[in-house]
């Protein structure tokens, strides 16, 4: 049982390809999605795996490799039986997602579907003075928006080259929620409070079904090459496609932990925990050892080595 949780955001700084392997449409390479919404998602073994190639470098100390096993599980494969991990982070699901618009070059898009989501999962990890929501999802082709001279011009919001009627029952609750996610869930850097100050105006709340389509057919997707070393043409079959999430995507991921599940001698003489007493002491000091050593930003998804999956961090 996990006896401390807490509520993880991700934003990302560049395109993110979380992949699900190779794709039966368009797209060779598309995003991990949800089965059932479509919506896209992060796997939490991904999410895990990037966590400790953060915290646990190649070639670290080996007082932290140690850490790392208690807090992670044991890294080798051959030792995978000695004991399960005493941290667990949930799937990252979407919670903002930003899309082209006429008015403000971009706005970031949401739905009641989503929102609710976030709530429920929030709720379950303990997070505190939540923001009240809108009641029911706004009208086939109305929105609803955090500001009227934010992303709209003429009563009217115009996504890609879809319009959506303001609706203007619902501004100050979307205001408020705007103002929370800058406050809480977007990283507190200096250099975020431009984004900070824009999701205060630029938040629109979408009816569930085109907020889907949304996140489905205004994502990212990247045509790349393969070159022969001499000629510098296209090696014959080395020609695809890769979805991508956008930059600016806000994602959510519960964390959990609970006790040590390592056998004691492994993990009393490491960062003082031989003075923890009772099970929620060492949960508490899981999370905060995953806190203290993932933290600012992290590579989440494949293509590493071209500048993709940077994420910024709010704990």
């Amino acid at each position: 049982m996990y006896l401390k949780s807490k509520m993880l955001y991700l934003f990302t700084e560049t395109p993110l390809h979380a992949g699900a392997g190779a794709g039966l449409g368009a797209i060779d390479l598309p995003i991990q999605r949800e089965r059932v919404t479509h919506y896209p998602l992060v796997q939490a073994s991904g999410i895990k795996g990037a966590m400790r190639s953060y915290a646990v470098p190649m070639g670290a100390a080996k007082a932290l490799e140690e850490e790392g096993n208690v807090i992670f599980g044991p890294g080798e494969t051959n030792n995978a039986a000695d004991h399960a991990g005493a941290f667990a982070p949930g799937d990252a699901r979407i919670l903002l997602f930003p899309v082209r618009s006429l008015t403000g070059v971009f706005a970031w898009t949401t739905s009641v579907d989503v929102l609710r989501r976030w709530q429920r999962e929030a709720t379950a990890v303990s997070t505190t003075n939540l923001p009240t929501l809108p009641q029911q999802a706004p009208d086939e082709s109305k929105c609803f928006v955090s500001d009227p001279r934010g992303a709209v011009a003429n009563k009217t919001v115009v996504l890609e080259e879809f319009a959506f009627e303001v609706d203007n029952t619902q501004t100050a609750t979307v205001q408020n929620l705007a103002k929370w996610l800058a406050t809480h869930a977007l990283p507190t850097g200096t250099e975020y409070q431009w984004w900070r100050d824009s999701m205060q105006k630029k938040l629109v709340v979408l009816p569930d079904d085109d907020f889907r389509d949304f996140t489905r057919y205004a994502t990212e997707v990247l045509t790349r090459i393969r070159l022969e070393q001499d000629t510098k043409t296209v090696k014959d079959g080395a020609l695809w496609t890769e979805e991508h999430l956008p930059v600016d995507t806000l994602l959510f991921t519960p964390v959990r932990a609970t006790r040590f599940r390592a056998e004691k001698d492994k993990w009393q003489n490491l960062s003082g925990w031989s003075r923890l007493q009772g099970a929620d002491a060492q949960a508490e000091a899981v999370l905060k050892w995953v806190e203290e050593k993932v933290n600012g930003r992290i590579q989440i998804g494949g293509d590493e080595t071209v500048g993709r999956g940077i994420v910024a961090l709010r704990w």
